[in-house]
Order: C-alpha cells, then structure tokens, then sequence
C-alpha cells in the first residue's frame, strides 16, 4: 500500500507542467527527432549532429513517444522511470544486507530526499545514469557480501557490470570510472586484496563489452569525427577545464547535499557519526558500510575537484546515503528522531512566513504576476511540510519509529512533488509552450523557420520541426562544422533569405526584434512575451 500511494504521488504530476528550460528542451526534442526520422544510430539536436551524450535516454523515450505519443509524460517518462526503479533497488538491498526494516527506510529516505526526488521529475539524463551506477552498486555489495556463495557472487558481479555498461550508454565513460575507482579505493583502503578473486573480471568485461561496443562502433564508422569529440572533448576536456562554462568553486556541492538530502540532514549527520564508529576491523571480511561510505566521499569529491558542476551531478551518492540513513533508522531511538524533526519543522513554518515575499525576485523577463502565481503552491508545500513535520515528531516523541519515518517520507516526497510544481506559474517565461500554441495557426509545412542568435530548445518539440539557426551556434558548434548547410552565418545572410521568402517564420530575442526593426526590414509581428518574439514576413 505504501508503495502504490508513492508510485501515485511519484508519477501524478509528470504531465502537467510544461517543459522548460534548456534540459527539458534539449533531452525532449533529440528523441522526438529521432523518432521521426528514423535515424536512432547518430543523436541529432535540432536536427544538428550531437554527440555530448549517448543514446541510451534518447532510445526510451523516443520508444515511449512511438507506443504513446510525444507529451510532457512520455518526455518525462525515463527519469521518472528510473529514479522509482532506484528506490525499489535501494529497498532491495537493504533489506538484503541489514534487514526489512532498513530497506523500507532506506527507500522511505531516498524517495523523499528533494534532490532525488525533484530530479527525478526534471529531464536531464543523470536520474538514469543514477540508476544505473545504483544497479551496479548494488551489484557489487551484493556480490561482496560475505554470504554469498560462489554462485551468488558471480550473478550479482554480472550485475554490476551490466550496470556499468548501461551507465557509459546513459552519459559516458563516467560509469566505469566511478565503480572503479571506489572498488580501487575500497581495497587500498581495507587491503583486502584477495577481493580482487571475487571481481570476476575476464566475464565481466567481456560482459561490459557486448552492452557498450556495438553502439560506439556504429556509430563510429557512421561519423568519423564522433570518437574525439566524445571521448576528448566531453570527457577529458570538460573534467579538466571551464569549457561549457559551469566553473563553480570547490565546495559547491556541500550546500547541494544539504540542501538536497532535507528532510533528512541532521539524521544522516548522525547517522555517518554512528557508521565511522561501527566499521569492520576486520581485514578479510568485506564490510558494506564502509564502501557505502566511500562510494559516497569519492563521488562528491571527484566532481567537487571537476572544471564543470552542476548541482545534479552529485545524484549517485544518494542511494548510498540512504542506505547508511535507514540502517541507522532501525536503531535509532523514537526521541532522538524527533529532535532530528524539529529543525525541519522550523524551516516549514519559515516557509510558511517567505512564500509570499517571493514576488520580490520579480524582473522584467519573470513578472511579479508569475510569481504570485507560484506562491500559492510554495505556501501549499511548507504548510504541508509543517503539518507533516509535527505529526512525525508526535509520532517519534512516543516511540513510534516506523511511523514517524513514514510519515516523514510521505511529506517529504508531497513537498518535494508541490514544489515541482509551483515552476509551472513560471513557465511563460521558462517554457515556449505558450506562445507555440498562439503560434500554431501560422505554421505550414516546409516554411522556412529561423532562430535568429538565439535557440529557444523547448520550441521545436512543442511545434513539432525543427527551425534553422541564424548567426547562433552554441553547443550545436561542432554538428554545424560536420554540415555547415543547415544554419545560416549572419544576420545580413538572413535579411536577405528574408526578403526573398513568400512565406517564413522567425523566432528572436526582444532586443534582436528591437535592432531588426530599427533597421527596417519587414516583419509582421505574432507573439511578444517577456522572452522571445515570433514573427512573419508580411502578407504581399
């Protein structure tokens, strides 16, 4: 029952929020093309050869757009997918190696972690490349696991290294590296070398291979210039320097951990106190909490010391984090857990008092109006996070562990969902999707439609085309040095395309509109909001 009212909550909201922002965009509109076009070997970007990531994302949802359509659920679907698919992992293991009352908290927690929680509603591609270092995670504890026979071990090896191979499919290279490098470290530091035996490692390499190659070699030979793009510039390039331009100093990732682990801070601040007491000294056993720990601090450090950072890159050490959390939940004293409670309920009611002041952030692109929108739902989720709150510490005050962790898993992830979203009041000016509905009437087939040194990437999966950048390159650089035919250099190129064309569409920042006004050329005005402008050549 617990798990059907998550799963309800969990995928309840997938479709109604427009999708926004460059990721949405992005990740919505490669599988959409690929879709129609047939074309599932080389990713394309609005039509522009990409080679950032792999196509494992990109399959399943363009897989869900053929069985089911292309909506804001079927784009949604693969990170909402996998990111519940990692909670049931998370349980699984738990319960394996500590119990059933540690896996149902361990999920309990990692479902209703924010940041977990949030982007596994938010299409980027890290929720599945979270599952999957999860799957091989949970692989390797299981395969480890002193109780394991020889048969076990090798099933469960195999796992992992399935995990790691459709890993490398979801973002890259970073699904052996991560494994890897925890399992080096986990050995150096235990010096347990005889674990090496238990690794499997001839099978399982081969198995990692059969998973990964075929993909790389294809589309290899289809696109000669795809392997030092992928390998040098994604991987090395982007660990090693500021390039795509997500320089962030070192301890970035610490707010985003505390922040995103809520409402569970100050239990996993207690909870790691407890495990660094607990561990096995023990040589030859294998200890699980111990490698919990360190798949958690060399992830958070590894990107911590990377040229480029965002605040999801840190998503597999939650798992791990849940999992020292619910062992530490099936200890735990009943008071302890409801002083732990208190501070959340004092942030709930803080929220309470700030939800409406969050008008004052108001600009000229973000009206105070969307805001006052918003606002509603911001005051929805801190009421239910304080109702929540103080029910947990009732519950926890009089002993009532279980029922203290659940409910407080519960508001947890329903403040989580109310948060989400609240970001679709923003969404005019996050989203292109209103003005692609005002705009529909004027779309026909084959017009040329131009982007002019902007690419709105939500546009093209909500019209359902793709447009022709003018004098805009951006990440889609180093497709337009494959085919430069498919975007136009310049402005002045443009104009003239313009004044020749019976019948175009353009798609331009306020202030190009404002500078191709001024210099005359004609341009019959469609949609104008706080963002973007949609115009027409003039009716002749």
């Amino acid at each position: 029952m617990l798990g059907l009212i998550a799963a309800v909550i969990w995928c309840g909201n997938l479709e109604l929020r427009k999708l926004s922002l460059s990721d949405e965009g992005r990740y919505s509109e490669i599988p959409r093309y690929m879709a129609h076009s047939g074309d599932w070997l080389t990713p394309r970007l609005n039509g522009i050869k990409y080679f950032e990531k792999p196509p494992l994302q990109y399959w399943a949802t363009a897989a869900a757009y053929s069985a089911f359509g292309e909506h804001n659920w079927t784009a949604r679907l693969w990170p909402a997918l996998t990111g519940l698919l990692g909670v049931l992992l998370t349980y699984l293991v738990g319960a394996r190696l500590y119990g059933a009352a540690t896996g149902l908290y361990s999920a309990a927690v990692l479902a209703s972690s924010v940041l977990y929680g949030a982007l596994a509603h938010i299409l980027t591609l890290d929720m599945g490349l979270a599952f999957f270092l999860t799957m091989a995670l949970a692989g390797l504890l299981l395969a480890l696991d002193p109780s394991a026979d020889t048969k076990t071990n090798r099933r469960w090896m195999h796992v992992a290294a399935a995990g790691c191979a459709l890993a490398v499919l979801s973002k890259g290279l970073i699904g052996i590296v991560l494994p890897g490098a925890v399992v080096t470290l986990y050995v150096l530091i235990k010096r347990d070398f005889h674990l090496l035996r238990k690794l499997h490692l001839l099978s399982c390499a081969g198995l990692f291979l059969a998973i990964t190659a075929p993909w790389f070699i294809a589309v290899s030979l289809a696109n000669p210039e795809f392997a030092w793009f992928f390998f040098v510039h994604e991987h090395f390039q982007r660990y090693t320097s500021t390039i795509h331009q997500r320089y962030q100093p070192w301890y970035f990732f610490i707010p985003i951990l505390l922040a995103g682990v809520l409402p569970w801070l100050f239990t996993l601040i207690d909870a790691l106190r407890h495990a660094f007491q607990r561990l096995d000294k023990d040589r030859q056993r294998f200890d699980p909490l111990l490698f919990l720990l360190v798949w958690a601090g060399f992830i958070f450090a590894f990107f911590s010391a990377s040229g480029s950072k965002l605040p999801s890159y840190i998503l597999p050490i939650f798992p791990a984090l849940a999992l020292v959390i619910g062992k530490h939940l099936s200890a735990i004293s009943g008071r302890t857990l409801a002083v732990q409670m208190a501070p959340m309920a004092l942030l709930a009611a803080a929220g309470l008092v700030a939800a409406p002041y969050t008008v004052k952030l108001a600009t000229e692109n973000i009206p105070a109006e969307l805001y006052l929108a918003q606002t509603p739902w911001l005051t929805a989720a801190a009421g239910v996070l304080l109702a929540g709150m103080l029910l947990a510490i009732y519950f926890g005050w009089r002993g009532l562990v279980r029922n203290a962790v659940i409910t407080c898993a519960l508001t947890g992830l329903i403040t989580t969902q109310l948060i989400v979203m609240s970001e679709d009041a923003l969404s005019p000016a996050h989203s292109t999707y209103h003005a692609a509905q005002r705009l529909k009437p004027y779309l026909r087939p084959d017009v040329p439609f131009y982007s002019v040194r902007t690419y709105e990437q939500t546009l093209p999966f909500y019209i359902k085309r793709t447009v022709t950048l003018v004098e805009y390159q951006d990440e889609m650089a180093f497709g337009l040095q494959q085919e430069p035919d498919l975007w136009v250099p310049t402005v002045g190129e443009f104009a003239l395309r313009w004044r020749k064309d019976e019948y175009a569409l353009a798609v331009m920042s306020l202030e190009v509109f404002d500078e191709l006004q001024q210099s005359g050329l004609p341009m019959q005005l469609i949609v104008r909001d706080t963002e973007r402008v949609l115009v027409r050549t003039p009716p002749r």
